[in-house]
């Protein structure tokens, strides 16, 4: 399937997917200061140009980065469109553990003044 024909769903799954490894984390972490070249993102890790470029492709097809090329330095930018869709989603839920756990204080408060009498 090709990333114009991407439903929003599969959108998500490409964010969550990419968010969920820490090295992916830190770059988005690093990226979020500023674009940053390639080799720049890859000196604190100690990884290989190419293990890193793993990940940005995987951060890129998520749509998290741009990828820009001059020459031979390749730089990436942070993109907040997609991160804004997932924090969408995520406060879809946001309210349903926020009554969860009003629910919960409630419950441990009557069960402590039951407990006093």
């Amino acid at each position: 399937m090709s990333e114009t024909t991407l439903s929003a769903d599969d959108g998500l799954d490409l964010i969550f997917q990419a968010l969920a490894n820490r090295t992916r984390r830190a770059l988005i972490d690093r990226l979020a200061r500023g674009p940053a070249m390639v080799t720049e993102l890859a000196r604190p890790f100690g990884m290989s140009l190419n293990a890193i470029s793993k990940h940005l492709i995987v951060l890129e097809r998520a749509g998290l980065i741009d990828r820009s090329i001059e020459g031979r330095v390749h730089s990436c930018a942070l993109q907040v469109g997609p991160m804004a869709s997932a924090e969408d989603w995520l406060a879809a839920y946001r309210e349903f553990w926020s009554g969860q756990l009003d629910n919960l204080a409630g419950f441990v408060e009557t069960g402590s003044a039951e407990k006093e009498k």
